[in-house]
């Protein structure tokens, strides 16, 4: 908490300041101010997470999730954790099901469970992928920079959605979309996974919107009895996470 107020406090003074001069000054003299603050404002990657992220395409039906299902069940245990070994073998089905989702992306005719299941699947599939591109990894902070929401693994932008230029990161679909979107289902902070102890178990089966609410409740429920995550806030610092790989 320290370090995001130390981080967002001289902003927020900055554009307090400017407020105060719109008020008293000319207008002509607050753009001037802008102008040269711009390379600052415009090179806080922080405020890229303040823009909310809703990718659609429109004609589609919700998602067959049988295939991330069946790589789940092979390489997840009971308890969350995952063989990335032998998951490994496995690599070009995990990306055959991912560029599925990257053209198939949710609309508003389908269900509000069905959009989100298909965006929790796509978050914790987007993860597994990159564990399994830098594996072997004792930490997976180790696959990106030290500087937190500015080039973290979580800000790496190796995620296509739909027929989007840009490229987006697994902090992308967690901060802008998902919390965003669904804002008022609290039991997300318990089905995205970073691929660490310190987050909730992965589930061995895929989410699906018939049976979310239930596979929802089941992973809180699971969670408070072992692994609990904080809730965290919508923009925030991770600390360094440890891969527990199974031994295969």
């Amino acid at each position: 908490v320290g370090l995001r107020l130390t981080l967002f406090w001289p902003l927020f003074r900055f554009f307090m300041t400017l407020n105060h001069l719109a008020k008293s000054s000319s207008r002509l003299f607050v753009l001037v101010c802008l102008l040269l603050a711009w390379p600052l404002v415009g090179s806080c990657q922080y405020l890229r997470y303040l823009k909310e992220l809703n990718p659609t395409m429109a004609g589609t039906k919700p998602l067959d999730q049988a295939p991330f299902d069946a790589l789940l069940k092979k390489h997840v245990d009971d308890r969350g954790m995952v063989n990335y070994r032998a998951f490994r073998a496995d690599s070009s089905k995990l990306s055959a099901y991912l560029t599925t989702v990257s053209n198939t992306l949710p609309n508003e005719k389908w269900s509000k469970d069905d959009q989100l299941a298909y965006w929790l699947n796509a978050y914790n599939a987007f993860t597994i992928q990159r564990v399994l591109r830098g594996y072997p990894v004792k930490s997976i902070k180790n696959l990106g920079g030290d500087k937190s929401l500015v080039n973290t693994v979580w800000d790496q932008r190796f995620i296509r959605l739909g027929n989007e230029k840009e490229k987006f990161c697994l902090n992308d679909l967690e901060q802008r979309l998902i919390r965003r979107k669904f804002s008022g289902e609290y039991r997300v902070h318990f089905a995205l996974v970073c691929a660490a102890m310190s987050c909730p178990k992965l589930r061995n089966e895929a989410y699906v919107g018939s049976r979310l609410n239930q596979q929802l409740d089941n992973q809180a429920r699971s969670s408070k009895k072992g692994r609990t995550p904080c809730r965290r806030p919508l923009i925030n610092i991770r600390p360094a996470r440890k891969l527990t790989p199974k031994p295969s």
